[in-house]
């Protein structure tokens, strides 16, 4: 399992988490989309916008390995801001490649991209 150095642990000053610290014994948990209803709570949110904001800023536009990445964090955006960069996709591989949808992210979390 990769270990994306430098890549923020948590939200700050909350118990969400961004990656994991060790790959399981049972395999990596399956990436599976989740519903984002429009009643979450504002903490839900920031951890969204934080994580897709530390995605841009190490990864940029290119394709990256999901590495150490948490599925459950990774869940509340793919599907939309971020999709499968390789296909076959195998959701439960810590091998994964992901990328960003840029369009759908700036138009979801515009104050993460007005930069650019």
């Amino acid at each position: 399992m990769l270990k994306h150095r430098g890549f923020p642990g948590r939200l700050p000053g909350s118990d969400l988490q961004f990656v994991i610290r060790r790959a399981s014994s049972e395999g990596a948990t399956p990436i599976k989309a989740r519903e984002r209803y429009a009643d979450r709570r504002p903490l839900d949110r920031a951890a969204d916008a934080a994580f897709i904001a530390a995605l841009w800023e190490h990864f940029g536009e290119e394709p990256f390995e999901r590495g150490n990445l948490d599925a459950g964090r990774i869940g509340w955006l793919f599907g939309r801001e971020l999709v499968a960069a390789e296909d076959p996709f195998d959701p439960a591989s810590y091998d994964a490649l992901l990328r960003i949808d840029i369009e759908t992210a700036r138009a979801a979390f515009p104050g993460v991209f007005e930069d650019d």
